[in-house]
């Protein structure tokens, strides 16, 4: 005990002696900034941490309450790294339409490092030639409309799957977890769209992945406070070496494994086969000698892990958040079962082919995104030296697009913070005048990186939504009266607790 507690002394006093050193280079240091910028504006900062004391958990309303107080543009500096915070739908616009060549690329994250695949997965990869031909890609065969089509059925079998499960539990009187079905419903439709296999495979790769997945953004979450300290992040990646070093190397192990099962496959199966899943065409493009671009093993293995990241926990939280809304709100849960029950009628479940008629479903699945974004502060880099609202930014400044506070501005919505789903009635009927994008309403971003799974989110949330409605009443469970709708810590927006409800069946799925 007494030679830990030695080493823990030391490792103290080398800390502290560390620490006091970085200090002093910080305030003896000269401005790197280049002189006479017409920089945007900043509020007070400390010596070496910047402006890291006005940051708080909650990453949403931590940058609503800064742009609320300081102003729709500003200049911050996250220790040694700065970063330009936008909070109005026309800075936006200036970043995703005037000057989206020059944002194009995202700020440097731990995953750059070597974390899981370092920068060679889609979203953050730098803005160039590979980046170019997996976004045509996605729209072309990945994510477009033919590869939609093609996973109907699957994204059809798992919801019926996930209503039969709600139909069991409500016929023992059970209270379910809204927030963990859901999960798991997204997580075995984005694994068999991937790669075939579900949860419940006797293998349970798609729970493996899921687990891995969440250790790898655990992990993630560590390490971004220590690259905000310039050289002191290497203490925080020596703290979690073991983890860095294990967490890539199994997840690697997984998706090498059903890659080789899929290559294998292909050899015995010839023919074009109908069905096929993402890992099936990717493998084809990475086979392909003549192919515009040649891709790798690990842009691959990348590539699928941006879909179960971008695909799985963002649409089971809006969902959640979208429950919690119609249980606070039963009139527009009355109103949106009427609907469905007007078109669809009483002797089936709603189909897809039936969302285009269900004007108000679609109305509250964006009232919820205009409230609960997918990502309410999205990032960009600064290419090159550049100018917003007549304010110099330069090269290389880190970039938030306050999604959550433009989405929430009331000079640009009425009664802004209300769940008032009939607001975007209106803008569908004058939907026909401009197919241009309303930076008002940002939930996927803007501009050439703009979400590339946004027709597939919004076809998941739509459906999965409309059979909830359909199928059940919600009672909340325990003696609550409404949703708690705090949110919980963390750069995405989710509920800080449990939506436990009593699912109550109104029409019988399993007899439909």
């Amino acid at each position: 005990m007494a030679i830990i507690r030695d080493i823990q002394f030391y490792f103290i006093v080398v800390f502290l002696w560390l620490l006091s050193r970085l200090l002093l280079q910080h305030l003896f240091k000269k401005p790197t900034t280049k002189p006479n910028l017409h920089l945007p504006p900043s509020p007070p900062a400390l010596p070496f941490i910047g402006h890291v004391h006005l940051l708080s958990p909650v990453v949403s309303k931590c940058f609503h309450y800064l742009s609320s107080k300081h102003g729709p543009l500003l200049y911050l500096r996250l220790g040694s790294r700065p970063l330009l915070l936008v909070s109005s739908a026309s800075y936006a616009a200036e970043i995703f339409k005037t000057n989206d060549l020059a944002f194009s690329a995202k700020p440097k994250t731990p995953f750059d490092d070597g974390l899981l695949f370092g920068n060679a997965g889609f979203i953050t990869a730098p803005y160039g030639d590979y980046w170019r031909f997996m976004k045509k890609l996605c729209v072309t065969e990945l994510l477009g409309a033919s590869q939609l089509e093609r996973s109907r059925g699957v994204r059809r079998e798992e919801l019926r799957r996930f209503l039969h499960n709600l139909v069991e539990k409500a016929s023992k009187n059970e209270s379910v977890d809204v927030g963990q079905e859901l999960m798991k419903l997204t997580n075995n439709t984005i694994c068999r769209m991937v790669m075939s296999t579900r949860c419940s495979e006797e293998d349970d790769e798609a729970q493996t992945c899921r687990e891995l997945l969440e250790e790898s953004i655990a992990l993630a979450g560590k390490l971004v406070i220590a690259t905000m300290l310039g050289p002191l992040k290497r203490l925080g990646y020596w703290v979690n070496r073991k983890q860095i070093e294990d967490v890539p190397r199994r997840f690697n192990e997984l998706l090498e494994k059903i890659l080789k099962e899929h290559e294998e496959r292909a050899k015995r199966e010839s023919g074009e086969r109908k069905d096929k899943d993402l890992m099936d065409i990717l493998l084809t493009v990475y086979q392909d000698e003549n192919a515009e671009f040649r891709i790798s093993r690990s842009q691959m293995k990348a590539f699928f892990l941006d879909l179960f990241i971008g695909g799985t926990d963002t649409a089971a939280n809006t969902m959640q958040w979208l429950m919690a809304e119609l249980i606070n709100h039963p009139n527009i849960f009355k109103k949106l079962r009427e609907e469905i029950e007007s078109v669809v009628g009483a002797n089936r479940l709603v189909h897809d082919s039936d969302i285009p008629n269900l004007h108000y479903l679609q109305a509250v699945v964006k009232e919820t995104l205009r409230l609960y974004p997918l990502l309410p502060a999205i990032p960009r880099e600064c290419r090159e030296d550049c100018k917003i609202g007549g304010f110099d930014i330069p090269k290389e400044t880190a970039v938030m697009i306050n999604a959550y506070s433009i989405m929430r501005d009331p000079e640009l919505w009425d009664n802004p913070n209300e769940f008032y789903p009939e607001r975007f009635l209106q803008e569908q009927e004058n939907q026909k005048e401009t197919k241009k994008q309303n930076f008002n309403f940002v939930p996927f971003g803007g501009g050439r990186r703009i979400c590339p799974g946004s027709q597939l989110a919004l076809s998941v949330m739509n459906i999965t939504v409309a059979s909830m409605v359909q199928c059940f009443d919600w009672k909340l469970a325990g003696d609550e009266g409404k949703v708690n709708m705090e949110a919980k810590a963390g750069m995405i927006l989710s509920m800080e607790h449990p939506l436990l409800c009593l699912p109550m069946i109104h029409f019988n799925p399993v007899s439909a």
